[in-house]
């Protein structure tokens, strides 16, 4: 963890925000537990070992990882439907509308290890105003950890990845950000907090967080009070 967590309050500033979507904007643990323990049991995996690893993933890599044997891209497109069709409990998470309704739309984007079409559903089942443009699975050949997803929602927003502020919640998406180069602030409630060591900042979840916009539009003040570490 980095040397700049600290517990008085603190103001950071960038260009663009970049948002984990799962455990972040909006809660689908419910949905993504039921899925994948539903494949598990089609393809004879342990689901409570399948669930640990599919947090903050991309499926198709998960489901190479459990079952090398079988067809990555079947297997991921039995997951999606799955997942697609099981939207029961998700819902907008704590602070999100509210930190969203503060920022420019075309400051922010999201950045998740869903595929797009799993993305859209789940985001209009939370309520979330979708932007047009949003970096999923499909995106980027190498998903979280891999710093090219982050690099990739900097790129579509147009600023450097160090002129952006990424909010995580699992460990993949931490290291991720962190790798990319991003600033990373990772929510505490979905995680323990000894898995999210690559976030510079800890908070329990986005209630905390204020946006101010600067009066040229060209920089976001975030404030907030992270954890004490």
């Amino acid at each position: 963890m980095g040397s700049s967590i600290a517990a008085s309050p603190v103001q950071v500033s960038c260009k663009g925000i970049l948002f984990d979507m799962d455990g972040i904007l909006i809660s689908s643990l419910g949905s993504v537990e039921r899925s994948w323990t539903k494949w598990a049991h089609m393809r004879g995996v342990d689901p409570v070992h399948a669930i640990r690893i599919a947090h903050g993933c991309r499926s198709i890599e998960t489901v190479a990882q459990l079952r090398p044997d079988l067809d990555p891209e079947v297997e991921n497109a039995i997951i999606e439907g799955l997942e697609i069709e099981d939207t029961d409990g998700v819902n907008v998470l704590p602070g999100v509308l509210d930190l969203l309704a503060s920022l420019p739309p075309d400051r922010w984007t999201v950045v998740t290890s869903a595929t797009e079409p799993l993305a859209r559903v789940r985001l209009a089942a939370g309520g979330i105003p979708v932007p047009k443009r949003i970096v999923t699975a499909e995106s980027v050949a190498q998903g979280k950890p891999h710093p090219a997803p982050y690099l990739a929602g900097a790129a579509l927003l147009g600023f450097a990845p160090g002129e952006c502020l990424v909010f995580e919640d699992a460990a993949s998406g931490t290291k991720s950000g962190r790798a990319a180069g991003c600033t990373v602030i990772a929510t505490t409630f979905s995680h323990p907090i000894e898995t999210l060591r690559a976030a510079h900042y800890l908070i329990p979840d986005l209630t905390v967080v204020t946006a101010e916009v600067s009066p040229s539009g060209d920089a976001i003040a975030l404030k907030f009070i992270p954890l004490p570490v």
